[in-house]
């Protein structure tokens, strides 16, 4: 009674060690939980902030760009008021002496050289202000291009930096999955191992008192055959023992059996309850 005690306490013992490292399992594995929650949160944060600082710095370049396409109007505005007004006091100017030349009865020649000159000159400034136009609109189409090929680089890392952060996240998330299949598969076998010493253990025992109990039977027997020369009543009594004995031990071999059945029932018992009360906590 005793030793089933004793066995009864390791087995409850057993149990219960299981049923703190399930626990502890399902702490784990909430933590794991919290903190991969919290790392999406953060990533998500990092991604708006990234793109809270992405629109503010198009809506700086879209105001430079404005401002910048101001001033280039405004410069072209009094570039252009300025060649007007000289052009302005060029015609007044040349009013005047043509008609000072009109005046003083010039020749015909000083008044086609004069035409010729002024003709000239009004081309000359004509390509100097298309000169000038186009040496604008070839700057503004490199600043263009330089512009459009920073963002360009500025897009291709951070999409770089996007597949590098999942990528690591994936590998970080198959490590840990891994890890945790194989410690289950580490207790699985544990725990399979300890069931198979155990049966083993109670194989060898029962092996153990068969044969104590063969060896016995087999020394009666020879002692009985030594005797059978003794008077009848004395091989009788002799015999009447020796089938006491063995009865006895038939009993007890058959109280030994049914008590493994007894404790095997019993823990079969207490395996279902705590899988069953694990299963309630699990879906709990």
């Amino acid at each position: 009674r005793w030793f089933y005690d004793q066995k009864i306490l390791q087995k409850t013992f057993g149990e219960w060690k299981e049923w703190c490292t399930v626990c502890r399992e399902r702490k784990l594995s909430l933590t794991a939980d919290s903190h991969y929650r919290h790392l999406l949160h953060n990533l998500i944060f990092k991604a708006w902030r990234a793109y809270v600082c992405q629109q503010q710095g198009k809506r700086d370049k879209h105001y430079v760009a404005e401002s910048h396409a101001k001033k280039q109007k405004l410069l072209r505005t009094w570039q252009r008021w300025l060649v007007y007004v000289a052009v302005q006091r060029t015609k007044h100017g040349m009013q005047a002496v043509a008609l000072a030349f009109r005046e003083r009865n010039c020749l015909r020649l000083s008044w086609a050289v004069w035409r010729r000159r002024y003709y000239q000159n009004c081309m000359g400034h004509k390509m100097n202000v298309l000169a000038l136009q186009h040496w604008a609109q070839s700057l503004q189409f490199r600043a263009w291009l330089q512009w459009r090929e920073l963002y360009l680089y500025s897009q291709h890392d951070k999409q770089k930096e996007t597949r590098a952060v999942t990528h690591h996240q994936h590998w970080e998330l198959k490590r840990c999955m891994e890890a945790w299949l194989g410690y289950l598969n580490l207790h699985r076998a544990k725990k399979r191992q300890n069931e198979l010493a155990q049966e083993h253990h109670q194989s060898r025992i029962v092996q153990r008192c068969f044969s104590d109990w063969r060896l016995s039977w087999e020394c009666r027997r020879r002692m009985h055959a030594h005797q059978k020369d003794i008077e009848k009543l004395a091989a009788r009594i002799a015999l009447w023992r020796v089938f006491a004995h063995w009865k006895h031990v038939v009993l007890c071999v058959e109280e030994t059996r049914q008590r493994e059945l007894a404790e095997k029932h019993y823990e079969h018992h207490l395996l279902v309850r705590a899988l069953l009360c694990v299963r309630w906590k699990r879906l709990w």
